[in-house]
């Protein structure tokens, strides 16, 4: 049968890269009451300020992983665990009629929400405009010949990331991923799902955000109705096990329970 479905740059870049599940991942989901994220949002509204739900969550993951589980914030490289000094959040980005590609937050861990929402704005505005793709390797990727592409992208993975060496005329930042990852799969219409652990990325865990449903809630003993937000996370064995993934979650729901702590932010 022929082949009449054009494959894009990112699928040839994902088939060269993944291959059948074999390793150690979990997998875990939780709502979060997105009661007080919807009145924060509102209220900034209200100052002429436009903030999203991604922006809120990208502060508190960003600020639980680094001030609550900083011993995950690392990755594997020549059998060790490297520390990572800051958090910067991968954030997916759907490009209407385009492939989806990816922003990263530097610092996110020193960044109030309003700071992520402009530093977010910009760069997404220059993604849109064509002017930059933050994800550039995909189509770098999808140029190489199909019976050379595996192989190519199996070294360049072992040498820079695995081993940590430079390739001349490869010009990829330090970390190009960045520390964690998000995407909101809400505006798809799903409430749940799990990210790939993209390999090369060497990310600890990569969570995706559902769309806030209203449910019933039991508030001082009483049944009410409540917005609920959805995390999913997928995260690697080798680096997070239950007792820190719990740590992590209690941190972000701890945050976004309560987000005028998202603003309450030292500089370091």
């Amino acid at each position: 049968m022929k082949n009449k479905f054009h494959t894009s740059n990112w699928r040839k870049t994902a088939i060269s890269i993944y291959k059948p599940p074999a390793d150690g991942k979990i997998f875990g989901t939780y709502e979060v009451d997105a009661t007080e994220i919807l009145r924060y949002i509102e209220e900034k509204k209200k100052q002429g300020k436009r903030i999203t739900v991604t922006n809120l969550v990208t502060s508190a993951l960003a600020q639980a992983l680094y001030d609550d589980v900083p011993e995950v914030n690392c990755f594997v490289r020549r059998g060790k665990l490297v520390q990572r000094d800051h958090v910067d959040v991968f954030i997916s980005v759907a490009q209407k009629g385009k492939n989806i590609t990816g922003i990263i937050i530097p610092k996110a861990e020193s960044l109030t929400v309003e700071e992520i929402a402009a530093y977010q704005d910009e760069k997404l505005q220059k993604t849109y405009s064509g002017k930059k793709d933050s994800f550039k390797i995909k189509d770098t990727i999808g140029k190489i010949p199909w019976p050379l592409r595996g192989v190519i992208v199996s070294f360049i993975k072992w040498w820079l990331f695995d081993m940590g060496f430079k390739l001349p005329f490869v010009k990829l930042k330090k970390d190009p991923f960045g520390s964690i990852a998000l995407s909101n799969i809400g505006i798809f219409g799903l409430t749940a799902g799990y990210m790939a652990l993209f390999p090369i990325a060497h990310l600890p865990a990569a969570f995706s955000m559902g769309a806030i449903t209203e449910k019933p809630a039991v508030v001082n003993k009483e049944i009410t109705i409540r917005p609920f937000l959805p995390i999913s996370g997928t995260f690697d064995h080798r680096i997070m096990e239950a007792d820190k993934i719990g740590i992590l979650k209690d941190g972000v729901e701890k945050r976004l329970l309560n987000p005028t702590l998202l603003d309450m932010r030292n500089k370091k």
